[in-house]
């Protein structure tokens, strides 16, 4: 399993890191033998396999629960965990013991955090031990604010972005997630920072990428985001097998004598 320390020097080497977000023990367990080099627990949960209309449900509780699913399917992964919405948005001392919660609830590598008003709590988790992932862009906890549409697309708004980016990693972040931001702005960020930059939406010039897995294999998913690429299309082989399953069984041909245990219990 790689270490927090190894991100930066696959920054420094120019290898790219790879994410996916996944929220259960056979996603996880599919990402770690496809050489996936972490894995994030994202409170997108919520929404891809919950069934919310956006993340600002999801519980502690709801991310403790895939996040142990993920550790038992990745064992040998690095993982990244989502604080939830509102767990770290009141007061510090309270916002940095559920950070602690969290982290040693899950079995979790990292924990991640959105946006720039948490530099306290990064400072803080860091020091008591935990690593932090930060999160700059669009933060899907702030939609309700923001909306999905891309962000820092004027230069007042890069400017702070890049301000915000520098602030977290001297708070001690890790790694930065950058989301639906213009592929310079991430470019210019990723120069200077010393710690990696994971890009969703944010173009080729970062240290590395993350996808949602059911983006990535169209698996639930209806319409993707314009900076997705899939790769397989579990939706169509998905209904396909099912349909197939449906007709064998109206038809009386399944279950067949392969699929029968034969052992005779009455006397004829």
């Amino acid at each position: 399993m790689k270490a927090t320390s190894d991100w930066k020097q696959m920054k420094e080497k120019g290898e790219k890191i790879t994410m996916v977000t996944a929220y259960d023990y056979p996603s996880a367990k599919q990402s770690e033998a496809a050489g996936m080099d972490t894995i994030l627990v994202g409170d997108s949960l919520g929404m891809t396999v919950l069934g919310y209309a956006s993340t600002v449900q999801v519980t502690m509780d709801d991310m403790i629960h895939h996040a142990r699913a993920v550790r038992r399917g990745a064992p040998d992964t690095y993982v990244v965990v989502d604080m939830p919405f509102g767990t770290y948005h009141g007061n510090v001392d309270d916002s940095v013991q559920n950070a602690l919660d969290l982290y040693q609830a899950t079995d979790a590598n990292a924990i991640k955090l959105e946006g720039a008003g948490c530099i306290d709590i990064i400072r803080r988790a860091v020091a008591a031990g935990v690593p932090v992932v930060a999160h700059l862009g669009l933060t899907p906890q702030s939609v309700g604010v923001t909306g999905f549409r891309m962000q820092a697309s004027d230069e007042a708004a890069a400017m702070q972005l890049i301000q915000d980016a520098k602030a977290v990693e001297s708070a001690g972040a890790s790694m930065l997630v950058l989301e639906a931001i213009p592929s310079d702005l991430a470019e210019k960020v990723t120069a200077v920072l010393g710690i990696p930059t994971i890009g969703i939406g944010a173009g080729v010039n970062v240290d590395g990428q993350v996808l949602v897995y059911h983006d990535v294999l169209q698996y639930g998913t209806e319409r993707l985001p314009k900076f997705v690429r899939p790769y397989a299309d579990f939706n169509t082989a998905g209904v396909q097998g099912l349909k197939s399953y449906v007709a064998a069984v109206k038809a009386g041909e399944f279950p067949d004598v392969s699929t029968t245990y034969k052992r005779k219990v009455f006397e004829e």
